[in-house]
């Protein structure tokens, strides 16, 4: 001890300022608890942009390291000469909003290790912004690996200690916009059961149909020992259904086998209409793929466990652990775990296909499946780009031409990112078919104003034709006198359809055009909206009846002419009540497809109860029937009648993937990238229900405890740097309103009791009688 001291005396004061200095700040550091670093880093959207792939198999090679030529590596490449940044704030205490961020850029391990961002030290900028962060340092090089990482400062004047360390790689090509994309990814699954047929024949079941191969390990005695192998979708009486219709899957594979031991990948024939020019090809690390739940095996005279067989399957990246949902009710429960698997299941391409009988975009499809895909993970590339590649390849229906808005609109709300709006916004103008408008503000494919320029503007080589939903009367095995998913719709040269559609791209466009400061075309679209919705209401709607006929020139009044109107927005509030009824009355006379915009019409004119019967429904026109005729990814249609040549993997036949944490939970973003959110939940009768929603800022976690007319009692957190108004039942003014056990005030709007401005953290409210 008294040489301690004697040292101490030997030290200068300054020296001992900067030691105690030092200690204080280490002692600082420490006291910053780890889990307030941000976390979720992102850049141009993908949070695992430092992995890497072999054949579609994530290796333990870091990105860096991934140079050696006799490896077969896929990994994320960043085109863009400018990506922007994004992270999760993460904070303890409620109500927290960023103040300030330090992003580093190096080009080193080394470097970033030492806190040296030798191509981008932003300093410490004041600013609340966590999402799209443009790069703004050195020109980065082309083919080579950066470093990067972030810390934060918070309106409680903490400082965060620097996030974990993540990585990019630079493509050979840099562009001034690209949006990037991940390597597809394989996992492989093994069988849930293995059934004997008999002594050489074996029945196996994998759980959940995927697109993908199958790979076994199997003996054999002789060189002529041969197998057969089957795969499919259905199974009809425990075997696999070979006769299954439409195009569900099924496929025969003959295996010689080898002496001795021996693994063996069986190579997927091509199918000619999914591997056409039009479709999207697999890439050749991949393989073909087919979509198979089940697998016989003939003629193999051996033991056989669950070890030897194995179903490689083939996706976009997903993490299933980014979102959850349960609830009291065991359909609404199966159906949401269907929707979601389904996400996952469809992604194979990388791209958002119409399922494999065409392996095609479309718009109507890749709308559906955006929605679908942000409800259950924090996952925003696919979508962007699956958008972004019809834009320039379209395709025939009139109203999925302007569906491209709202997948633009959809892009922007849920990521606040505007350089795809800017990068194709010449593009969206013309899809929002202003050209075709009449002196009332109508559009009609049918008077003349489809010229070579107008197909130019949008990209399409075709002829452009109305839709209202699918299949139609008359088509792919429906008679004359089958109804088709139209409910009978009458179509006209003015198509009540078609022009809600424009209407809401008209609505949509003012408010891109306002985010990209281009007022002048603002000006255009909110006038041109404003005069379709007088006339539309004017000409279409049948004010003694109080529902909307399919079209000037007939009385009809069909369920998809009353329900697009209401999703959109144009019916006046004295009529919407009726206008509601007659959906309802109608029940669920629409296709998979229409069942996104009438569980939207649904639920936005606060007819929950409705919209919980028909997610709930047990009928041949649900959800559930989807699961019960054997299926574990939605289907193209509610059944095989009702369309016979449909497939039993479309994305768009998972509407509830997007609908229960949208409308049911209620969890919206009111403004763009989730700065301030709206948690609406409409119970119904739901007893119970609780959900973890990704958004862009972080997780939201919502679960209620329901007594419908006595008591109703919501558990919220909120991620840091966000808001968020918040919707509980209005019954009477005598109810009792708590925050976290103490009397809140609200403003009542309709059936709700809103809460305004609620900050980040947890808060539990309560309404009793």
């Amino acid at each position: 001890m008294n040489q301690f001291l004697k040292s101490i005396r030997k030290i200068s004061f300054g020296t001992f300022l900067l030691l105690l200095f030092c200690c204080l700040n280490y002692h600082a550091q420490c006291a910053i608890p780890k889990e307030n670093r941000p976390s979720g880093l992102t850049i141009n959207f993908l949070a695992r942009a430092g992995q890497v792939f072999s054949n579609g198999y994530l290796v333990n090679t870091s990105l860096y390291q991934a140079n050696a030529p006799s490896e077969d590596f896929q990994y994320t490449e960043i085109a863009q000469k400018q990506p922007f940044f994004g992270w999760t704030v993460n904070s303890g205490q409620n109500n927290t909003v960023q103040a300030g961020y330090q992003i580093l850029v190096a080009s080193s391990l080394e470097n970033i290790r030492k806190d040296l961002g030798d191509c981008w030290d932003s300093g410490k900028t004041n600013s609340d912004q966590s999402l799209n962060v443009t790069y703004s340092g050195k020109a980065l090089k082309a083919s080579s690996v950066y470093f990067w990482k972030v810390k934060t400062w918070d309106n409680h004047g903490v400082e965060s200690l620097f996030s974990s360390i993540s990585q990019f790689r630079t493509s050979a090509v840099q562009l001034d916009y690209a949006t990037a994309r991940y390597p597809l990814q394989k996992q492989d699954v093994n069988p849930v059961s293995i059934k004997p047929l008999s002594a050489s024949d074996f029945f196996i079941d994998f759980g959940k149909a995927a697109f993908g191969r199958i790979h076994l390990t199997l003996f054999g005695k002789t060189e002529s020992d041969t197998v057969l192998i089957y795969l499919g979708e259905a199974q009809k009486d425990g075997r696999i259904n070979r006769t299954p219709g439409g195009t569900i899957r099924y496929s025969a594979y003959k295996l010689a086998l080898s002496g001795g031991w021996n693994s063996y990948t069986i190579v997927i024939s091509k199918d000619k209409r999914n591997t056409g020019p039009n479709a999207i090809r697999m890439p050749e690390y991949g393989g073909e793929v087919t979509p198979f739940r089940y697998c016989e095996l003939e003629g193999y005279n051996e033991p056989l466990d669950k070890t030897q067989i194995v179903q490689e399957t083939v996706f976009y990246p997903l993490d299933e652990t980014e979102s959850y949902f349960s609830s009291s009710d065991t359909v609404l429960n199966q159906v949401w775990n269907l929707c979601k698997y389904s996400i996952k299941a469809t992604s194979f391409t990388g791209v958002y296909v119409d399922g494999d009988r065409e392996r095609i975009p479309y718009e109507a499809d890749a709308y559906i499946n955006q929605l679908g895909h942000y409800g259950v993970a924090r996952e925003y590339s696919i979508a962007r780009y699956s958008h972004e590649y019809l834009i320039n390849r379209p395709t025939w229906p009139t109203e999925w031409i302007m569906q491209s808005v709202l997948m633009a609109w959809n892009d922007f709300l849920f990521t606040g990112n505007k350089e795809s709006l800017l990068h194709f916004y010449t593009d969206l103008k013309a899809k929002a078919l202003l050209s075709l408008a009449n002196e009332s503000g109508f559009i009609s494919t049918k008077t003349g104003k489809i010229t070579p320029d107008v197909l130019k503007s949008i990209h399409f080589n075709g002829t452009l034709k109305d839709i209202v939903d699918w299949p139609q009367t008359g088509i792919l095995g429906l008679g004359k006198n089958e109804p088709g998913e139209t409910d009978g719709f009458v179509f006209q040269n003015i198509n009540t359809v078609v022009n809600a559609y424009h209407f809401r791209a008209l609505e949509l466009m003012g408010k891109i055009a306002a985010q990209l400061g281009e007022a002048a075309d603002e000006k255009v679209f909110v006038a041109q909206a404003k005069k379709l919705k007088a006339a539309f209401n004017e000409k279409l709607l049948d004010k003694k009846r109080g529902v909307y006929r399919d079209g000037i020139g007939t009385d009809h009044a069909s369920l998809h002419g009353n329900m697009f109107p209401l999703a959109f927005g144009l019916s006046p509030e004295k009529h919407a009540g009726k206008i509601s009824q007659f959906v309802q009355s109608r029940g669920m006379a629409c296709s998979v497809y229409g069942s996104q915009f009438l569980l939207d019409a649904v639920y936005d004119s606060n007819n929950a109860n409705y919209g919980l019967a028909l997610l709930t429904s047990t009928t041949d026109r649900s959800w559930f029937n989807m699961i019960r005729v054997g299926s574990t990814i939605s289907l193209e249609a509610w059944d095989n009648k009702y369309k016979p040549n449909q497939d039993w993997n479309h994305a768009w036949g998972a509407v509830p993937a997007n609908i229960i944490p949208r409308k049911l939970m209620g969890i919206e973003p009111l403004e763009p990238g989730f700065r301030k959110i709206s948690i609406k939940p409409q119970p119904a009768s739901l007893e119970h229900a609780e959900i973890k929603y990704p958004t862009i800022r972080g997780d939201v976690l919502v679960s209620f405890q329901n007594k419908p007319d006595q008591s109703f009692k919501l558990n919220i957190t909120i991620p840091a740097n966000t808001t968020s108004d918040v919707y509980l039942p209005f019954w009477s003014k005598s109810q009792k309103v708590t925050q976290n056990g103490s009397a809140v005030s609200y403003r009542q709007i309709g059936n709700f009791a809103v809460i305004e401005g609620t900050g980040s953290g947890s808060n539990v409210f309560e309404v009793t009688r």
